[in-house]
């Protein structure tokens, strides 16, 4: 081991992204399933003559390795450089995960427009969006809210120096 790959794996994963523990399990699942959805339809499309059908499917199966790698690699460890990407992954904020999760999904449908792209990426697609909602992070309770409003509403009104619609 180098001493990069002993430091990337004695440093624990932040836990600072407001993501819940069901919440990124889930996240890594929808990452397992679309990486597996993907080579399975990626595979598929290269059984073609077209080149741009087999272009896709390259891509497709570049994808389902990332994904793998990214969110799951205990299932790459026969690659050196696995836990050091996987690390690497693990510090990205979830919006920069959701953008690159998803124009991954997206340029083998625009590459060809078929069923099998479109389904293959589908769940791909779908980890993207859920770490793009989790960017969002946390919504607040309604009486906070409330509160917030209120304590807005008093304060407006001793800027502008009215108590109920009526100039005092």
């Amino acid at each position: 081991m180098s001493s990069e790959e002993t430091a990337a794996s004695t440093k624990p994963a932040p836990e600072d992204d407001g993501m819940t523990w069901w919440y990124r399990w889930l996240c890594k699942t929808a990452g397992v399933l679309g990486g597996v959805s993907c080579a399975v339809s990626g595979v598929w499309m290269c059984v073609t003559v077209n080149p741009l059908n087999i272009a896709a499917g390259v891509w497709m199966v570049l994808n389902a390795f990332v994904l793998f790698l990214c969110e799951v690699p205990f299932c790459c460890q026969f690659i050196e450089f696995a836990n050091a990407v996987a690390a690497r992954a693990d510090k990205l904020r979830p919006w920069q995960k959701a953008f690159f999760y998803c124009g991954m999904a997206l340029f083998p449908v625009f590459l060809s427009f078929s069923i099998t792209t479109l389904f293959g990426n589908a769940i791909a697609f779908a980890t993207g969006v859920l770490y793009g909602l989790a960017s969002l992070g946390k919504k607040g309770d309604a009486v906070t809210y409330a509160r917030l409003q209120h304590q807005k509403q008093g304060d407006e009104e001793r800027m502008t120096g009215t108590t109920n619609g009526a100039p005092e």
